[in-house]
């Protein structure tokens, strides 16, 4: 205990500490902590100089930033005692307790005082505080043990200890819980993965038919975006197995009833594969990444589309359209414009359009070398002075428009990436800003 001349010269922070997790809901909260120790403090005469507090868990150490800086401030002399609940307010891991104990070590801390125990800079009360504050350590080790423990056990019966998955509820009955079907989400959820199995749907397909024909919507109200929808497509969960955590390894037999068969699930894993495979002959689509929609602010997609004309000649076009990617939620009005309209009014406002005269010139030497290296083959002079003056008076936008006439689509993409700024597309008319 202090001597009344040492109580005189302490100076306490007081310190409240409630954890927001589930482990210590039982624990007293912050107000009733600061409302018995001030009543205490007035009792003893103790001098409080500020009171402190904050929500946060004590399991790891340095995590919390009203004790880290409590720590700081008794090391600069601001504070040299501490008054708090219980020891466990102050450690439940080895590192805070070691920092308490190395201020008090070098006589920075002098006392802490608790509800019904107090701790000065002597051994056997400094041994007594590490005792308290590794039981609570252990407390929590033992807790999360015991909690991974049963976890692992519901797993090993069947039940998969998270949030239902889209297209079931939790249900309790008689103390028991359950996970059954939703009634009005289930079904389409089912279709969902029959349209892509048997059906040929995409990804975007099954999500517009969702939107427009079943309105369907999350718990949250929203519709489903793409990716989470992929999501679905791809949990097993659905035809009744499931991997705990994911990622693990760790598959169980769910006791739940399957949303579809395991034949359905792997018909719809081979269709999302075998669209997911690069394909060597598909379009490439220089201009997907350079043009954005002036409505939603979304790139550009493109499309290639094979029309048979009536004397029995087939004729591919090109399209692009607004990807409708930003905003998940607004259905993008933007219409489809062919490639060559799109090229036509690319050269039309190339003048307006900066490029990037270092990145162009060098695009130009690469050129001039396969050239030259053409020439030498043929026994000419690659070392033409005129050719190469000829190579610096190429004015850039004319350069560009022959590019996009007439160039490869190789060609055209590597102009485009030259273009230092943003073109937008509204009512297939191109602008070098947003339309209004």
């Amino acid at each position: 205990m202090c001597t009344a001349m040492e109580q005189a010269t302490l100076r306490y922070c007081l310190y409240a500490r409630k954890s927001t997790e589930s482990d210590e809901r039982q624990a007293m909260s912050i107000d009733s902590q600061i409302k018995e120790m001030m009543e205490q403090a007035t009792k003893e005469g103790l001098t409080i100089v500020e009171i402190r507090q904050e929500s946060h868990s004590a399991k790891l150490s340095g995590t919390r930033p009203v004790f880290k800086q409590l720590i700081s401030d008794i090391d600069k002399g601001l504070f040299n005692a501490i008054l708090t609940w219980a020891p466990d307010r102050l450690s439940r891991n080895a590192g805070d307790l070691g920092a308490l104990v190395d201020l008090m070590d070098r006589k920075q801390l002098l006392h802490i005082k608790t509800y019904s125990q107090t701790f000065s800079n002597n051994p056997n009360e400094k041994f007594l505080l590490m005792i308290l504050c590794s039981q609570a350590k252990l407390e929590n080790d033992h807790r999360g043990e015991n909690v991974k423990r049963g976890i692992r056990a519901k797993c090993e019966r069947g039940w998969r200890p998270c949030m239902s998955p889209l297209g079931y509820h939790n249900r309790t009955i008689n103390g028991v819980n359950d996970l059954v079907l939703d009634e009005v989400k289930a079904p389409i959820l089912r279709e969902m993965f029959e349209l892509v199995a048997y059906c040929g749907f995409s990804g975007r397909s099954v999500k517009r038919y969702l939107d427009k024909e079943k309105n369907f919507l999350s718990r949250r109200g929203k519709k489903l975006a793409l990716g989470r929808l992929y999501e679905i497509l791809k949990n097993p969960f659905y035809c009744g197995d499931f991997e705990y955590p994911v990622g693990s390894g760790n598959w169980y037999k769910g006791k739940h009833e399957p949303l579809i068969t395991r034949e359905l699930f792997n018909k719809v894993q081979e269709k999302l594969a075998t669209s997911d495979k690069p394909n060597s002959e598909k379009h490439d689509f220089p201009f997907t990444r350079t043009i954005r929609c002036s409505t939603c602010g979304s790139h550009l997609t493109g499309e290639e589309r094979t029309k048979q004309l009536k004397n029995g000649d087939r004729v591919k076009y090109v399209y692009y359209h607004c990807l409708r990617g930003k905003d998940k939620d607004f259905d993008c009005k933007e219409p489809y414009i062919r490639e060559d309209d799109l090229v036509t009014q690319l050269v039309e406002i190339i003048n307006e359009v900066e490029i990037d005269k270092d990145a162009f010139t060098k695009l130009l030497q690469e050129e001039y070398i396969r050239f030259t290296k053409f020439k030498a083959i043929l026994n000419e002079d690659s070392q033409n002075n005129e050719e190469k003056q000829r190579l610096k008076d190429i004015d850039i936008k004319t350069f560009a428009k022959h590019i996009l006439r007439f160039g490869s689509n190789q060609e055209r993409r590597e102009i485009f990436t030259l273009i230092k700024q943003p073109l937008y597309i509204k009512n297939m008319k191109l602008y070098t800003k947003v339309s209004s």
